[in-house]
């Protein structure tokens, strides 16, 4: 039995719930998914995974083995780029999740990264607010960026480091094309904004809550036509159709080329949405996560994200 192939299948299973994809996601058969793990609870002399018809979730003592297995491929990874890379050369896959809002962020980050250490190979990953925890406390992601007021939701101990504020615009077509690029016209309230039919993320969403507990602040309810996971349904439908959408900074930076679109800040009230990359505290950093730590807080990205994620005072 190759122990680390067998724990890394335990994580698949673990992510996935589901036998089949977590054999698809290893690149392995179902029965050699389901004969490796047999082999390690015959290893430790235990059931690890509740079985029936389908998947049914672990036992006891199999969250204890999968929690150990978590640091242990978490400890492999750490060694392997040490071994592979140097201290001003780090090497080796690093993973980022993002919030669906914060994915053109997420994505500038990575280039940047990649761009500074030739050697890493950044993958980015739109997950929602409870999956992007959920993958940072099991290690499944090496570094998240999402909202900040979350961080305290779940046991494992988080470093913050904040990048931004997201302010929110109404975006909606201009009656007469702008001569260049989407323009940033005179503020809005979020009662008037309620009044136009609108595109918003589905309610599971974590920017959905953000966004109707402004509607109801401001007394109103949102007009909704039209809902959405996607970040570029949301944007293709404004252009596309006759329909307006509330969304962050970072996204309206994302769509000014389009000089048919414009962009109102919304304020009554205007709301700022903390921003933040976040870490494990308690497992040791491998190189990739040294130079990620080190770019996002140097000045030079953070004045970056700043042009790209504010007010756009500059348009």
């Amino acid at each position: 039995m190759n122990l680390l192939s067998s724990l890394r299948y335990l994580v698949a299973l673990d992510e996935h719930r589901h036998f089949a994809r977590a054999a698809q996601a290893c690149h392995i058969t179902q029965p050699a998914l389901s004969n490796a793990l047999r082999a390690l609870e015959e290893e430790f002399a235990v059931v690890i995974v509740r079985r029936g018809r389908t998947f049914v979730g672990f036992t006891p003592e199999g969250d204890q083995v999968l929690e150990s297995a978590r640091r242990m491929l978490h400890e492999h990874k750490v060694l392997a780029q040490l071994l592979r890379g140097t201290a001003d050369r780090p090497a080796g896959r690093f993973v980022v999740g993002a919030v669906p809002t914060a994915v053109p962020v997420a994505a500038r980050f990575a280039a940047m990264l990649h761009a500074r250490h030739p050697d890493l190979m950044p993958v980015v990953l739109s997950l929602s607010s409870t999956e992007l925890e959920k993958r940072l406390e099991s290690l499944a992601i090496d570094l998240a960026l999402g909202y900040t007021e979350r961080m305290n939701l779940r046991a494992v101990q988080l470093t913050a480091y904040p990048q931004y504020n997201e302010h929110y615009f109404l975006l909606r077509k201009a009656k007469v094309p702008h001569p260049a690029e989407l323009q940033l016209v005179e503020p809005e309230t979020w009662l008037q904004a309620s009044n136009v039919p609108l595109c918003l993320l589905t309610p599971e969403m974590h920017n959905r809550t953000i966004v109707d507990a402004s509607f109801s602040a401001a007394g109103c309810a949102p007009r909704v036509v039209m809902e959405t996971n996607s970040i570029l349904t949301m944007a293709l439908s404004v252009v596309a159709g006759q329909v307006c959408s509330v969304m962050p900074g970072a996204l309206v930076s994302t769509v000014r080329g389009y000089r048919e679109l414009e962009a109102a800040p919304l304020v009554s009230p205007q709301i700022q949405t903390p921003i933040s990359f976040m870490a494990q505290s308690a497992v040791r950093p491998s190189r990739a996560m040294e130079a990620a730590l080190q770019l996002v807080q140097d000045g030079a990205w953070l004045r970056h994200v700043a042009t790209h994620t504010g007010l756009f005072t500059a348009l």
